[in-house]
């Protein structure tokens, strides 16, 4: 106790002796008395009133902003993660997980969850990384449950981020899920070797751990059309659904909103969302570590041209990373925020006559929803279409048909119907009118004058616009402070006539560098970085032998970087040997300075590059290396890493087949010796690759 301190209870007994008469109230009783008077008066002439008439603008002054990715302010307890107690209190027997990197999987998981009502069915789409996975055997409490993943594969055959943990629960084995009703549909794209390896994976281990199998795994591809895939999928799912649980009334497919709309007529500017992926005003306040939830919006200090010639564009951008205590190694990648094309977004507006300036909220009418709104909110409908959808994607077709039921014209609407159903004539349409001819939204919007649905609705149904991840092309021995990316831009016209644009590489090569060099004048990127498996061996004196046609060829670029200061440090460096690839060596030949100038110096042991179409015949880095196969051979015999970046559809492919005939031919194998080889060399970690379709 401090000195000069009376103990509450001696002020009392003191009072009580002293026998003097003191006032019942106070003069600080009085005040506080009067405040809550004067509150309670407020709230019946003022908010009650306002919530009668329907006005949610008195909220906009005093309503928290929250986004969806940081989700409540406090810290998440037991209960708030047991996804089956809130199934249980909120009278609830379907549970769709989703594991997405890019949106899709929700958004198909989300679908599925909203298809139950028709089955008399509750259901509820839930991100796995929110909730305690542990709890999963408890889902056999509930009577009639179903669980079904929507399951993406990411990378060489890996579960996706916020699948990660679900992952390992199941690879733990220790949970018996008998009792347990699933099935799931798989996300994938068969260009890459690990075809929807992590819905395979989870469907068999399911099953393995005793759960029951309610209908065959779905197995989507991108690389076709993975919505005509789902929709024949769910049409067997849930009839198969329906037998299972004895299931004989089934309603009407309703649309139903998932969101409400409280427009703010008041509001406190400092309290709207201006593009924050995040916490509000997280642009205007940096503040470190930064990743998918919190960007550093990181200067650009050079943008400048790849190509020499020819109508193609390939940009090499460089972001400025000083003081951001970002890190990254030589292989990683590193991921952009674009924004949509401006003339788009306006273009929204005056086909819709909407004011894009209005400040509005989309609140889950669904209060169990760990989900209260589709994105930041509240925003500006300029904001929304800016930053936070995807506007330039073809829609799918449950899109396609809640559009339709907006059309006035009978003639439209019917059209836009025609091709949502999975009737082989309708899912040919789709595929011909919407994907064939790049279609967006907005497209449709202009060739569908009848079509005007309300804005709010659109931006309920669009998917998020997603951070575009590059392969960083430098290295942190070079400049630790620099992160480059290495990007051709994409342009095209479709089929009708319309100009398509990339939407993060048009807005990568648009972010102009000033030339006075004045750092504030810097345009800025919102960024943050990814670890890659992709490293170099431990050893410098390991040989490597890196294959990168085009911009294949970004993530070499920093190991070079990394094994010329490796040499320059006086370290023994091992072969470094590069396959590289373009059409012509006048017009895309990236980096070719750089490139000879690492050969001159030593750092490349050897350089091969293919031209393509600089001669009659075509030549690509797989014949390259074919016509090397006894030196290739020799590396490998002397413990050389292989890399391979790039296009994964036709030339990873190729290069892979390259090394098995290789193997066959210079180590007396059979095919299925040689393959078996290669696959070794990959679970080794001497055969990595980085590739996109």
């Amino acid at each position: 106790m401090a000195e000069g301190e009376i103990p509450a209870t001696t002020v009392i007994e003191d009072a009580a002796a002293s026998g003097s008469e003191e006032p019942w109230l106070g003069v600080f009783d009085w005040i506080i008395l009067a405040l809550a008077l004067a509150g309670g008066l407020y709230y019946l002439l003022v908010v009650r009133r306002g919530k009668k008439n329907g006005d949610y603008s008195q909220f906009a002054t005093t309503i928290k902003p929250i986004s969806p990715m940081n989700g409540s302010s406090y810290a998440k307890t037991a209960d708030d993660r047991s996804f089956v107690a809130k199934m249980k209190a909120s009278g609830r027997n379907v549970v769709v997980f989703y594991g997405s990197q890019t949106g899709t999987a929700e958004d198909l998981a989300s679908r599925l969850a909203k298809d139950a009502t028709r089955f008399g069915m509750k259901g509820m789409a839930v991100d796995p990384e929110e909730c305690d996975m542990e709890n999963l055997p408890q889902l056999s409490e509930i009577e009639n449950a179903l669980a079904i993943f929507c399951m993406a594969t990411y990378g060489e055959g890996d579960p996706t981020d916020n699948a990660q943990e679900f992952y390992e629960f199941l690879q733990r084995g220790d949970a018996d899920l008998s009792g347990i009703n699933y099935a799931v549909f798989s996300l994938g794209n068969k260009t890459y070797e690990h075809y929807n390896e992590m819905g395979k994976y989870t469907d068999k281990r399911m099953a393995e751990l005793g759960a029951k199998r309610v209908y065959e795994c779905g197995l989507g591809d991108d690389d076709g059309n993975l919505e005509e895939d789902f929709m024949l999928w769910r049409e067997g799912f849930w009839p198969a659904v329906c037998d299972f649980f004895d299931i004989r009334t089934v309603g009407e497919d309703i649309s139903t909103r998932q969101y409400k709309l409280p427009v703010h007529t008041q509001f406190e500017p400092e309290r709207v969302f201006k593009g924050e992926m995040g916490r509000l005003k997280s642009y205007d306040n940096q503040k470190p570590p930064y990743d998918q939830k919190n960007p550093f919006l990181a200067p650009v200090k050079t943008n400048r041209e790849l190509h020499m010639g020819g109508d193609r564009s390939c940009r090499h951008v460089e972001f400025d990373i000083a003081g951001s205590r970002l890190r990254y190694e030589a292989g990683d990648h590193v991921a952009v925020y674009p924004t949509n094309d401006l003339t788009l977004v306006e273009k929204f507006g005056e086909v819709l006559h909407v004011d894009l300036d209005t400040v509005f909220t989309l609140t889950n009418v669904d209060e169990d929803s760990s989900k209260k709104h589709p994105f930041p909110c509240p925003c500006t409908y300029r904001t929304a279409l800016t930053h936070y959808v995807d506007i330039r994607t073809p829609p799918r077709t449950n899109v396609v048909k809640e559009m339709a039921d907006y059309c006035t014209d009978e003639e439209e609407r019917n059209s836009l119907l025609s091709m949502t159903s999975t009737k082989e004539e309708s899912r040919k349409k789709y595929l011909e009118w919407i994907v064939g001819d790049r279609r967006s939204v907005l497209d449709i919007l202009i060739d569908c004058p009848s079509c005007r649905p309300p804005l709010d609705h659109l931006l309920e149904l669009m998917p998020r616009l997603q951070a575009r991840y590059y392969s960083i092309s430098s290295s942190p021995k070079d400049n630790p402070d620099t992160i480059s990316v290495t990007a051709v831009v994409v342009s095209y016209t479709s089929r009708i006539g319309r100009v398509v644009n990339g939407v993060a590489t048009t807005y990568l090569a648009e972010k102009n560098v000033p030339e006075d060099e004045d750092s504030e004048k810097r345009a800025r990127v919102p960024i943050f970085v990814r670890k890659s498996q992709l490293r170099l061996p431990h050893k410098p004196q390991t040989p490597v032998i890196m294959i990168g046609p085009g911009t294949g060829l970004a993530p070499f670029r920093g190991f070079i970087q990394d094994r010329y200061h490796q040499k320059k440090n006086g370290k023994d460096v091992g072969p470094s040997i590069v396959y590289f690839g373009c059409r012509r060596r006048q017009e895309d030949f990236i980096y070719k300075d750089e490139l000879e100038g690492w050969l001159a110096d030593g750092t490349l042991t050897e350089f091969h590059v293919a031209f393509s179409r600089d001669q009659t015949q075509k030549v690509y880095v797989q014949m390259l290396l074919k016509d090397n196969k006894k030196s290739t051979w020799r590396m490998l015999q002397q413990g050389a890493h292989i890399y391979v970046c790039g296009d994964a559809r036709n030339m990873a492919r190729d290069v892979q087949e390259t090394f098995i005939e290789i193997a066959a031919e210079e180590g007396s194998m059979t095919r299925e010796e040689a393959t078996a080889y290669v696959k070794r060399l990959e679970s080794q970690k001497r055969y990595q690759a980085d590739v996109w379709s």
